[in-house]
């Protein structure tokens, strides 16, 4: 598969179905923006190249509704449209109906930049690696013109990542879009109708479009890796290239007292990524009352957003620019303020790096359950126990035959999630001991049955079958796609991994007690009693951190919109915190 700089991808450019209409708008557009031959904005020049670079492996700034709004602003211009942006074939899309799934990336590609900045790295020195460092998932209801957007952590360890097997989510690009939309489709049970993917340039290029963002900084913070470095609180006026240091800052360090000037002795901010998407989410919100406000009324300016974005947007081929406008017509006047932003809870590997059948993988985190799947839920608008890709309920437990497989290292954690799925009502056919892959192990619903087509609507009933279980799993757990992972018998292998427990029954069998012996474990006189060893969100053995929050709140410290005066925050700042920085 062709990816962006590759001399046999197709030219994004197309002929067009009227030649005399685009060359007429083409003049005017001239006109209007002083010729397709005027300069872009420059982007501020990275100084001191003494900094190390391995920030730019970081994360990239994914415009979601953003994208809308900019489509909206050329809606008359359909065929100009047409001919700005790329396209490129993806397989395993599903067709779409009222709910549509916009999966947006944020690459770091750098041989695909129209040009090679040295601040970015150059693809011409071997800083060739493309990943997925921002992974959004933008859900659309047609129907109530309501959007929702789900992000998904970039280290989140993933079973079908790549086609020969496990990895972090954001290094499935390096195979292609098509196995990217395969993994959040076969691992996160969320079918993806569209694929939209942004770059450096696409992201500085909005910026300087809109002639700056304005971000309010509460206190003076700094970041070595990403270039950033706020000396002074206050309202700034940021180009692309220093609000892309704001947005790539994972490693912020916070000034603890207005007399201490060193930042490197100041503390580091504790949840990385994770604070990174709530900074990202923030600043989504403020280009998109930037663009509302600045944008959408003023043709120069509208032209000159789609000058800026659209040359680096690569979309799939089946993404027609018909849909685009119809979309843009649908949800122009959405506010950002009402789109519902999550991200996808996960715990933290403590230990260390992850060691995975003898390969470490670094810093990693693991889906935690239930909160993932009422998250996703949440997102794509459907109640508990629907097949997300269906519609449909989820099959009846006494119907699924599963298959448990302990491997945790825990001799009690098999039969104890044997007895908890048998108590849901499922038919486990086997419950065995393997291997543990290594110290910290990802539990795992492994499914087969057909692949997602390509460009089809995939109804699986093992991945439904899996929904159902992972329904009622507790801990780190995730699905899985192998069919060499289904054992004969069973439609459903669950490999247990550390701290895997299963829901209690909501109600206990009529003249059964209950005895309470210590905190997080229970034994009753039901035969099929399942102790609980880890209860969600406490930690028994440090293997890993609390589950993430969902929603989380802006800190005190992160950057904000500026009021309407430029002077202060655009809401007030609170003045207790709920995210540990590590002294």
């Amino acid at each position: 598969m062709a990816r962006p700089g590759d001399p046999n991808r197709p030219e994004g450019s197309r002929a067009l179905p009227n030649e005399q209409r685009l060359l007429r708008l083409g003049q005017a557009i001239d006109e209007r923006t002083g010729g397709p031959t005027a300069p872009r904005p420059t982007k501020a020049r990275r100084g001191g190249g003494r900094r190390r670079r391995r920030w730019l492996r970081r994360t990239l700034i994914t415009l979601g509704v953003v994208v809308v709004l900019i489509v909206a602003a050329v809606v008359g211009d359909y065929y100009y449209l047409g001919s700005l942006v790329h396209r490129e074939t993806v397989h395993d899309l599903q067709s779409s109906g009222q709910q549509i799934n916009i999966l947006l990336i944020g690459s770091t590609t750098r041989c695909g930049l129209s040009v090679q900045n040295k601040a970015y790295g150059l693809c011409s020195q071997g800083v060739t690696g493309v990943n997925a460092d921002i992974d959004m998932i933008l859900h659309l209801d047609t129907g109530t013109h309501t959007a929702s957007l789900l992000s998904i952590p970039r280290d989140l360890f993933s079973p079908n990542a790549r086609t020969t097997g496990p990895n972090k989510i954001d290094a499935a690009l390096y195979q292609g879009p098509s196995q990217l939309v395969a993994a959040i489709e076969e691992d996160f049970a969320i079918p993806i109708n569209h694929y939209i993917e942004l770059n450096f340039d696409t992201f500085a290029s909005v910026v300087n479009a809109l002639g700056g963002v304005r971000m309010y900084f509460p206190i003076p913070i700094y970041d070595a890796e990403s270039g950033l470095n706020v000396e002074r609180p206050g309202c700034k006026l940021l180009d692309g290239y220093h609000a892309l240091q704001v947005v790539r800052a994972r490693h912020l360090q916070i000034q603890p007292n207005p007399n201490n000037h060193d930042p490197h002795t100041w503390p580091q901010e504790g949840l990385s990524d994770l604070a990174r998407i709530r900074r990202t989410h923030e600043f989504l919100r403020v280009i998109a009352g930037e663009i509302a406000a600045r944008g959408l009324s003023n043709p120069i300016t509208d032209q000159r957003l789609a000058q800026a974005v659209l040359p680096d947007l690569t979309v799939d081929s089946g993404f027609a620019e018909g849909t685009m406008v119809h979309l843009a017509q649908e949800f122009a006047h959405t506010s950002i303020s009402d789109v519902l932003q999550l991200t996808y809870p996960v715990v933290t590997v403590q230990s260390g790096p992850l060691l995975y059948q003898g390969y470490y993988y670094g810093s990693v985190v693991f889906p935690v359950q239930p909160s993932g799947v009422a998250t996703v839920d949440k997102i794509l608008g459907i109640p508990e126990g629907v097949d997300s890709f269906t519609g449909k309920p989820l099959p009846n437990p006494h119907s699924v035959r599963v298959a448990v497989e302990n491997g945790s290292g825990v001799a009690s954690e098999g039969n104890l999630v044997t007895a908890g799925l048998r108590r849901h009502g499922f038919s486990v056919t086997s419950s065995t001991t393997t291997t543990p892959v290594g110290p910290i192990s990802e539990s795992v619903v492994w499914y087969g049955g057909p692949r997602p087509p390509a460009n089809g609507n995939w109804t699986s009933p093992s991945l439904a079958a899996a929904q159902a279980v992972l329904n009622q799993l507790e801990g780190p757990a995730m699905l899985g796609y192998d069919p060499a992972m289904v054992r004969p018998g069973s439609v459903v292998t669950v490999q247990a991994g550390t701290d895997l427990t299963v829901k209690p029954v909501a109600t206990a069998p009529a003249g059964r007690t209950t005895t309470t012996l210590h905190a997080g474990a229970t034994t009753t006189t039901n035969p099929n009693a399942i102790t609980v060893v880890d209860p969600p969100g406490v930690r028994t053995n440090n293997a890993f951190s609390a589950p993430s929050v969902i929603n989380p709140s802006l800190e005190p410290w992160d950057p904000r919109a500026c009021n309407a005066a430029g002077t202060g925050p655009a809401t007030p700042i609170p003045t207790t915190t709920t995210t540990r920085a590590k002294g």
